[in-house]
């Protein structure tokens, strides 16, 4: 049994972030809902460094292999998860999980009284994940 690590990402992870930022959004072409969000969600590629340095990145890990990430905005009091991805053969083991509880205590550490964040029509997955953490739906833009 793998236990979930998760931890604020560091610029040495970039490379690896940009990497599974391509295989996510890969992941939602053809997805109801995944053409409009990738064109209305530009890829960040250069735009990790910023959010690592604002401790705004996190990433879960097997050793020193990145199999998710997670990042995260803040505005007044509302966190905002922007992108959460566990690559295919790491799901069912706990890292989204891991992922969310994580970015629920930088929130907290931030002064956040609300976390928010998305998901596709018909992704039940992470649906799911955000139901777990306590992140239910309050908004569907149709």
């Amino acid at each position: 049994m793998i236990d979930p690590t998760v931890r604020r990402a560091a610029q040495a992870d970039i490379a690896q972030l940009i990497e599974l930022e391509s295989e996510a959004r890969a992941s939602l072409i053809g997805q109801r809902g995944g053409d409009r969000w990738l064109a209305t969600h530009p890829a960040r590629r250069d735009g990790w460094a910023e959010s690592v340095a604002d401790s705004g990145a996190l990433v879960a890990h097997i050793g020193d292999v990145i199999v998710g990430y997670l990042a995260i905005v803040r505005t007044a009091q509302i966190a905002r998860v922007e992108e959460v991805y566990v690559t295919p053969g790491a799901r069912e083991v706990g890292f989204g999980d891991a992922l969310l509880e994580q970015a629920s205590e930088i929130a907290r550490g931030w002064g956040c009284t609300i976390i928010e964040g998305e998901a596709l029509p018909g992704d039940r997955e992470t649906k799911n994940l955000y139901e777990r953490a306590g992140i239910t739906a309050r908004l569907i833009v149709v």
